[in-house]
């Protein structure tokens, strides 16, 4: 979760005469300003833009602001350090290897995040990717309907079976990962930027095989799509609304999301299905606009609390509903997740169980990532670095918010089912959509593993995201994307 630098919409942020911290609880970014209360004062960088001076800033930032202070390793020199990330991964290690800090804490740019976050500015293909670890094969999980991918004919369910720079080079998709695993195929595709072309060969769901050149390009991450952002499912004569949000790092979300719940309310919606599968987070302020948007009824009410570490108790704070003219008060509602589903994603659902009766709210799919923190920014105007810090903690009406190792166990109810990607999103045929209706309906199902092991877990592990060990901008907030 992202509190961001003196934007509306990403959460408590404060600024500092050049110093911007935002508030991101779940996944995003932004710019806002450090809180003003108590707690000390506000790291300000001091020098050039030398890679000394900024570990120090980013070494004053963790010695102050960061939310583990008892797991930060104190004896990391920054002398032996010739970049920001690879100081921030020492420094929070013992953070990491208790699983408080799962790469939460990074180096960033201040104004791509901040491009991402006012228009969903991102360039590529605009194509999200899995990869078949056991036959090494690499399928689109989905498509944004205005990038370069989905208008050369790619969309869910298309797998790539070639790569090249031109005709003349493909190299099979198979041969590159049995090659060079999935950093490999990474490379073959060319960095993120607009004009890098690639030759691709791919087969789309009815077997169709297309042989196109697809070049990078810049386009807007659409947080609801189009086609199947939000729709009604009739389900026995029964309407139930369909909602998937892919992100919630993108400043246009609120008003889709507003629009998406009058078609609810227009349609007397009373059940929601709200598809989390791939949605990695971003800014705490869409969340809480999310919640208001489930809250009729409850304006005043507890939605959320933010906790930073004890010399910073004096800036934690409460989060309450407020009204919405669309606002509903659902009846169940089930939220369909994966290991993708983080951050704002993760408080969103646990902020709705006090809220829910217990046999009314689940889990569909698999676990989640387990991310019940967020970070403030800290900027370092001069260099165009944002150091993202793990800050705060979020807890619901019953102080709960310790779901380290995902939601599985914590919500009341969960029931696993697969992630058919040769089927539509929203379609009420689709593996995990279906589970949701029969939970919805009052089927049972069995629960997912907290641990993984199950065989279900075991099965979904054959296809893992396409992720890179150290992801761009938009990459970070919206796993697999290229």
């Amino acid at each position: 979760m992202l509190k961001t630098p003196n934007l509306p919409l990403a959460g408590r942020t404060a600024l500092s005469a050049m110093l911007a911290i935002a508030l991101a609880a779940c996944g995003g970014g932004g710019s806002s300003t450090p809180p003003t209360g108590g707690g000390g004062g506000t790291p300000t960088p001091t020098g050039t833009c030398s890679i000394a001076n900024q570990i120090a800033f980013a070494d004053d930032v963790l010695n102050e602001w960061y939310l583990f202070p008892s797991l930060l390793d104190n004896n990391v020199n920054q002398a032996s350090f010739n970049s920001v990330q690879a100081y921030l991964d020492a420094r929070v290690a013992p953070a990491r290897a208790q699983s408080r800090d799962k790469g939460f804490t990074f180096a960033t740019s201040i104004a791509e995040e901040n491009a991402l976050i006012n228009s969903g500015s991102s360039a590529g293909f605009g194509i999200r990717l899995s990869f078949d670890t056991v036959n090494n094969r690499l399928f689109l999980f989905e498509a944004f309907e205005n990038a370069p991918g989905f208008q050369a004919g790619m969309d869910r369910g298309t797998e790539i079976t070639a790569i090249g720079t031109s005709s003349a080079n493909l190299q099979n998709v198979s041969a590159i990962l049995a090659s060079g695993g999935p950093q490999a195929v990474i490379d073959a595709l060319g960095p993120s930027n607009a004009g890098v072309s690639r030759v691709m060969r791919f087969t789309q769901v009815d077997g169709t095989v297309v042989e196109a050149t697809v070049t990078k390009a810049d386009f807007a991450l659409d947080p609801l799509s189009d086609r199947y952002g939000a729709l009604i499912i009739n389900d026995g004569g029964k309407n139930v609304g369909y909602l998937n949000l892919r992100t919630f790092i993108v400043a246009d979300a609120v008003p889709q999301l507003r629009d998406a719940f009058q078609l609810f309310n227009t349609n007397g919606v009373d059940e929601l299905i709200i598809d989390f599968r791939y949605n990695g987070g971003g800014l705490v302020s869409v969340a809480e606009t999310m919640g208001d948007l489930l809250g009729e009824g409850r304006v005043g009410q507890l939605w959320s609390q933010t906790v930073l570490r004890e010399s910073k108790s004096s800036e934690n704070s409460s989060e309450f509903f407020e009204n919405e003219v669309q606002a509903l008060q659902p009846s169940k509602i089930a939220f369909i997740t994966t290991g993708n589903s983080a951050s704002a994603s993760e408080l969103v659902i646990n902020s709705m169980i006090p809220y829910l009766a217990a046999d009314s709210i689940a889990i569909v799919g698999s676990n989640t990532s387990g991310k019940p923190v967020g970070q403030f920014g800290f900027d370092f105007d001069a260099c165009d670095l944002r150091i993202r810090a793990v800050t705060f903690q979020t807890l619901n009406a019953n102080d709960n918010g310790d779901y380290f190792t995902g939601l599985a166990g914590t919500v009341p109810n969960s029931c696993q089912a697969n992630d058919d990607i040769t089927m539509a999103l929203g379609d009420a045929n689709e593996a995990s959509v279906a589970t949701a209706l029969d939970f919805l309906s009052g089927g049972s199902c069995t629960a997912i593993s907290k641990s993984g092991s199950d065989g279900l877990a075991q099965r979904e592990a054959v296809r893992e995201t396409l992720q890179p060990e150290e992801p761009n901008v938009a990459q970070r907030e919206i796993p697999g994307l290229y």
